[in-house]
């Protein structure tokens, strides 16, 4: 089957100076690192670096942690070192890490498909006010991230993750991370079909296991029954995403080879029906070929979206059968249209047995720790103490009898939170930003709270489904190329000649219907100042314009430069 980096390279004829070794492909017989990262997971598995913490670095502090488990094997364990406070945009690509990073971690809180039960929502709230300074950050995929963890703390709070069924294990580094899911699995009543037993089963065999814990890089899963397709499977290394089969009923369609960042790829269907029960073993066949195909000589080609890309999905599914299932798959159906325009669950909307789950709006899924403990008491007090987060930064409580409907949405109105909210504060979504992230340019999360407030005042009528997407650097972390504008940041001149932060513009960027990638103008940048006014007037072309019901990503595509402009 595979190979492993254990086996010996077979010999090969000498190579001219300068010359790389292949790929970094270990099928292939290339095992010998090819950068820094690829040594320091030859020379020890991350996930071992969970006893040096336990034992070494909470005890001596900050300063003893050797550098390739700090800006390495921890991310394994949901930790990045976060950015230290007064280094603005200008100097990110010009420190050095160790000039870029404070002694205080994120920690990234590993939330499969979204599931919660209010006790585990209480225990996050609790690290946050007593751990992190009260930050807690929705992802937008279903993960809470904290700042301010000293590592001095780091095992206490996992023991009290783990209490409650939680953990950090591989929600970050070249492993598969965590897998969103359906935030309404099992329980909607359009549901197609489940697919919580797959997730359980894929987190039982494989996260935290050895067999996958050294990728070529991060890999990405998704996987839901729901006919509004809520998990972005199209950005995704690995989407599984409900189908009726018309001979053999429910399953999964089968989407390889989707990502953004600065080669943003849409995934492609292999044509192929799998059944709930053999989702864990597709998957890790699937995540076998990344790790022993995926190219590992450049970072910025490792990701499974390239080795898709060079060998089609034919040959990517004759290899799956052939050396990984060692069994052909059934041929399947695509699946149908979303069948609602917002994938977002937003609102009151009828479960399975005749109960109804409600599904609210944090600002940018910015949200604290004595609030995530209000959002539990409230669940449970209207609920049976089931809560979930979305990959749209959002949050839904579940098993909410109907006569209690109205009493949980003024609850959440009194703590901020909106179960019929604006288009804007429905559709934004910003990442970390430059407020603790090393990579970011600009602040996002501030100004994403700020911009919804300024649209809400000036275009209070407007309510057609748009989402604004708000990114702190190239990376794509908030999916700036899939929205319908998208905001990628970067520092500029303001008309003054000052330098000053701001944003390049993407527009007409869709999933789900019509999917594909925002439309660049050239020159077509704002600052931060001019955002609220920028928006205002694309979106007031937008009315003026638009044809009958056409969506906005359509209108952008056919739309003049001027009218974006």
């Amino acid at each position: 089957m595979a190979a492993t980096p254990e086996q010996p390279a077979p010999a090969t004829p000498r190579r001219k100076a300068g010359r790389h070794r292949g790929e970094g492909q270990w099928a292939l017989g290339h095992y010998t690192p090819l950068n820094g990262n690829e040594q320091f997971k030859k020379d020890d598995d991350s996930l071992n670096v969970r006893t040096r913490i336990e034992t070494i670095y909470s005890k001596r502090g900050f300063d003893s942690i050797d550098p390739n488990d700090l800006r390495g094997r921890m991310r394994w364990w949901g930790l990045y070192t976060q950015r230290k406070p007064g280094i603005d945009g200008g100097k990110t690509a010009v420190l050095e890490p160790e000039e870029l990073e404070d002694k205080y971690f994120m920690m990234r809180v590993r939330i499969d498909g979204g599931k919660l039960t209010t006790a585990q929502l209480r225990v996050i709230g609790e690290i946050s006010e007593e751990y992190a300074r009260g930050s807690a950050d929705i992802t937008d995929r279903q993960n809470v991230q904290m700042h301010w963890i000293r590592i001095e703390d780091v095992p206490a709070i996992w023991e009290k993750l783990e209490a409650v069924g939680l953990s950090t294990t591989e929600a970050c580094g070249d492993c598969p991370r965590t897998m969103i899911g359906s935030p309404v699995a099992g329980i909607a009543a359009d549901e197609i079909i489940d697919g919580t037993p797959a997730l359980d089963e894929i987190h039982e065999r494989y996260i935290g296991n050895p067999e996958f814990s050294n990728l070529p890089r991060k890999f990405k899963t998704a996987v839901s029954g729901s006919p509004v397709q809520d998990v972005v499977h199209e950005i995704n290394d690995i989407a599984f995403v409900g189908v009726e089969h018309p001979e053999h009923g429910p399953g999964f369609d089968l989407w390889v080879g989707g990502g953004l960042s600065t080669n943003p790829r849409l995934a492609e269907r292999l044509g192929a029906w799998v059944p709930l029960d053999e989702v864990a073993d597709v998957w890790a066949g699937v995540v076998g070929i990344f790790r022993d195909y995926g190219y590992r000589r450049l970072r910025n080609r490792a990701r499974l979206k390239f080795l898709v890309a060079d060998w089609g999905v034919a040959k990517f599914r004759q290899v799956l059968e052939d050396e990984y299932l060692k069994r052909p798959m059934l041929d399947g159906p695509a699946p149908a249209e979303p069948s609602s325009r917002w994938r977002d669950h937003i609102g009151v909307h009828p479960q399975q047995d005749d109960r109804f789950y409600v599904g609210f709006a944090p600002r940018v899924g910015r949200v604290d720790g004595s609030t995530l403990a209000k959002i539990a008491d409230l669940a449970e007090a209207h609920g049976s103490g089931r809560v979930r987060t979305t990959v749209e930064q959002k949050m839904i409580i579940l098993d909410v009898e109907q006569d209690r409907v109205e009493s949980l949405s003024a609850g959440l109105e009194e703590l901020g939170f909106q179960v019929k909210p604006s288009t804007f504060r429905r559709g934004t979504m910003a990442c970390t930003g430059i407020e603790y992230c090393k990579l970011a340019i600009v602040e996002t999360k501030a100004r994403g709270a700020a911009l919804i407030d300024e649209l809400e005042r000036r275009l209070p009528e407007f309510d057609e489904p748009l989402t604004i997407n708000i990114n702190g650097c190239p990376n794509a972390c908030a999916r700036i190329q899939t929205a319908d504008i998208g905001l990628k940041g970067q520092l500029m001149l303001d008309g003054e000649g000052n330098q000053v932060e701001g944003y390049q513009v993407h527009l007409g960027g869709a999933l789900g219907l019509e999917a594909g990638f925002g439309r660049k103008v050239r020159g077509l940048k704002v600052t931060s100042a001019e955002l609220p006014d920028y928006v205002e007037r694309v979106l007031g072309n937008f009315q003026k314009e638009r044809e009958d019901d056409e969506r906005f990503a359509t209108w952008a595509a056919r739309a003049s430069a001027e009218s974006l402009s």
